[in-house]
């Protein structure tokens, strides 16, 4: 009886815990349409629906923005990839433009299949990179068709990517210096922007996408 007890109390404080983790979240994607959205510069299908998940199919994608603006956030979702996904998160962002120039794009992309795997990517272009600016650590993803978590928190001038439950990038933007990355990422000044999806003609799912304004 004693057990059962201490069992029940467990699962009761697991529960406060994943509660309490999330208290304060809302959805930006509802799973059945893509209200709250703006899709700039569609390509063939755009993103879909399908089974309550954020389609950009193969041949698909253009940069699906969000309606408001956000400065100081956590961002959570699930992805799900195939060989040679690349796609992208902008945060910061204005509506329209080179999200990754003039706002900041946090990559998503597999480098296992054909297209990347030999394309020797410099390693600010990898997964969880501010992308063209500072590199992100890798091999933390689960195998391909298995569901990725990943949490993205702007804070000021501090860019951090936590790749299910791995810290893979904490960085100051101030530590950017380089005249010429300075011109090129004039978004690394901006302090606040829509959020994004960037597809790139290749498919990724997408789903349990939630925000959490920080003051």
């Amino acid at each position: 009886m004693l057990r059962r007890q201490v069992t029940q109390l467990s699962f009761l404080l697991l529960a406060a815990s994943v509660l309490s983790a999330e208290e304060g979240f809302t959805k930006l994607f509802d799973g059945k349409s893509l209200d709250g959205w703006t899709l700039v510069g569609k390509t063939d299908a755009g993103y879909i629906i399908e089974d309550g998940n954020l389609i950009c199919p193969e041949k698909g994608g253009g940069n699906l923005m969000s309606n408001k603006d956000y400065a100081n956030f956590v961002l959570r979702f699930e992805f799900k990839m195939k060989a040679d996904t690349n796609n992208g998160v902008g945060i910061r962002s204005p509506l329209n433009g080179h999200v990754s120039t003039l706002g900041m794009e946090i990559q998503i992309i597999d480098t296992t299949g054909p297209l990347y795997k030999d394309m020797k990517l410099r390693p600010e272009q990898l997964h969880g990179s501010v992308y063209d600016v500072i590199p992100a650590r890798t091999g933390f993803f689960r195998p391909l068709g298995e569901w990725n978590e990943e949490e993205i928190t702007a804070n000021g001038r501090r860019i951090k990517v936590v790749l299910n439950g791995v810290i893979i990038l904490d960085a100051d933007l101030d530590m950017v210096k380089e005249p010429e990355v300075l011109k090129k990422h004039p978004g690394l000044a901006r302090t606040t922007g829509r959020i994004g999806f960037l597809g790139h003609n290749s498919w990724i799912a997408l789903r349990n996408i939630r925000i959490k304004p920080l003051p």
